[in-house]
């Protein structure tokens, strides 16, 4: 009986809680110790085969994330590895906003260590932007940067729960923005690609430019 005793508790032992019907069944069918020790080879496999499911991708999410390429540089994977001038530069999305910020000289300012939180304005919002309007705000430097910074929150990387959390806050350019309750919107724009990782920030991509308040006349018509 001690023998048995003993050879019931290194069972336990070895297979756990998830193994305590395996060693029952066991037990009713034979008494001998060779199939016992056999048998928990067979089960730490099972176990540490679930919890490992990558989540390397991102958190990403958004109508306008489907438009992002799925491999190469302009890919998530490949934005990830860069800081946010050379990510956006690479993202086919973006490729208006990226001249604004050569135009503006802040391709170094971006890409330095950071972090940031940048609202990023799709091709297709500038385009919505009358044609001698967006020329004369690239051909303003100060006006430019002015609206750019605008779209920059420094020393913090906030996801869209974090957004929500704060509901505003103060941008590189000195303004408010105002984010809704899910996230999801700034300024009562939408967000159309939230949480894009890169090297030195979190970007959002969204779907109008944003314009500070009490800007230049020119800048509030757009």
């Amino acid at each position: 009986m001690n023998a048995h005793l003993r050879q019931n508790r290194r069972r336990r032992s070895t297979l756990g809680v998830a193994g305590v019907a395996a060693v029952s069944l066991a037990l009713a069918a034979c008494g001998g110790d060779d199939g016992a020790d056999t048998a928990p080879a067979t089960d730490p496999p099972s176990t540490t085969e679930a919890p490992i499911e990558p989540q390397m991708e991102g958190t990403q999410f958004g109508p306008a994330c489907a438009a992002v390429p799925d491999d190469g540089a302009g890919s998530f994977a490949g934005m990830a590895q860069d800081p946010a001038a050379t990510a956006a530069s690479n993202n086919p999305l973006l490729s208006t906003l990226v001249s604004a910020v050569i135009a503006a000289d802040l391709v170094d300012t971006l890409n330095s260590d950071g972090p940031f939180t940048i609202f990023a304005p799709v091709n297709d919002a500038f385009a919505a932007i009358p044609e001698d309007d967006l020329d004369a705000v690239l051909a303003d430097v100060d006006l430019l940067t002015s609206i750019l910074t605008y779209h920059v929150i420094a020393g913090e990387n906030l996801q869209a729960t974090d957004l929500a959390a704060a509901g505003s806050a103060t941008t590189v350019n000195g303004g408010e923005l105002m984010f809704g309750a899910d996230g999801t919107t700034v300024n009562g724009t939408d967000v159309i690609c939230s949480d894009v990782t890169v090297a030195n920030a979190t970007v959002h991509i969204i779907d109008q430019v944003l314009l500070p308040a009490g800007d230049e006349p020119g800048a509030e018509e757009m």
